[in-house]
């Protein structure tokens, strides 16, 4: 494992590289791509423990912390869509020149909306591991706010007690609005709340994981129709449902050993 800062646009970003054990045996490479906000420090520990199962079964792993966020330069409220967008990017392009394969992306959460929109720009089509994919920008940015309106709240003052409409008038007129800690600039909050998770480029494969915490392991009405559109439209993507704790907002560091397991079987046919 390397742990430097890759030199980008913006400033350096924090990097972590997983190398396998025989060098030069590569069966191919990933960039991880992290989830939003303080989703990402609670998958840190699960996107470890991914990172170095994959490189014991012999693949390159890069994880990027992207500009404005966990020990990156920047400044989160500074950061924008587009500039996450290159970053992975760059992070590909920089990992294609070090080892000579172009990578294949990973991603959590809002980090496989990320993922697919950077595999569009790509040269090739990259196979795309996610975890629990937002499939909807609107909709997650959407319960992100909420958690403004949980905090005044429990602040117990009806003034300051507004709907996600103002939130949403806020980033209209060009305001920041502090959540949870995250001061969220409106060219990001907007830009977010217009994506949806596109149709990959094929021949990409997708492996595509979803975890519920009950026994009842079966897909929503909506993703399965997501799903099928894909399948039509002839992207080779492979569902997988797996019980565990939704570790990326439970309140103490969770894991998922199953999760680790499978995503280690189902890449394994990816191998070059």
């Amino acid at each position: 494992m390397e742990v430097f800062y890759l030199p980008l646009q913006d400033g350096p970003r924090l990097c972590v590289l997983h190398r396998p054990d025989r060098p030069g045996s590569e069966a191919g490479a990933f960039v991880y791509v992290h989830p939003f906000a303080d989703e990402m420090n609670k998958t840190r520990r699960m996107a470890a423990i991914q990172s170095r199962k994959l490189a014991a079964a012999g693949w390159l792993v890069l994880q990027i912390d992207l500009f404005g966020c966990g020990d990156s330069e920047g400044d989160f409220g500074d950061a924008t869509w587009s500039r996450w967008i290159d970053d992975v990017i760059d992070a590909s392009g920089w990992l294609h020149q070090q080892c000579g394969i172009a990578p294949m992306l990973w991603g959590t959460r809002l980090g496989c909306l990320l993922a697919a929109e950077a595999s569009h720009r790509m040269p090739s089509p990259p196979n795309l591991l996610f975890w629990q994919p937002v499939v909807s920008g609107k909709r997650f940015m959407q319960q992100f706010l909420r958690l403004k309106l949980a905090t005044q709240l429990l602040g117990g003052d009806d003034r300051e007690r507004q709907g996600t409409e103002h939130l949403r008038q806020q980033f209209v007129r060009g305001e920041n609005v502090e959540i949870g800690g995250y001061n969220l600039s409106p060219g990001l909050a907007l830009a977010i709340d217009k994506c949806e998770l596109s149709t990959p480029k094929t021949p990409a494969r997708v492996a595509w994981f979803e975890i519920a915490g009950g026994p009842e392991l079966s897909l929503s009405p909506g993703l399965q129709s997501r799903l099928q559109a894909w399948q039509t439209s002839g992207v080779p993507v492979d569902v997988h449902a797996i019980g565990g704790p939704a570790f990326w907002q439970t309140q103490e560091i969770a894991e998922c050993p199953e999760l680790i397991e499978a995503s280690v079987r189902a890449v394994e046919s990816w191998r070059r």
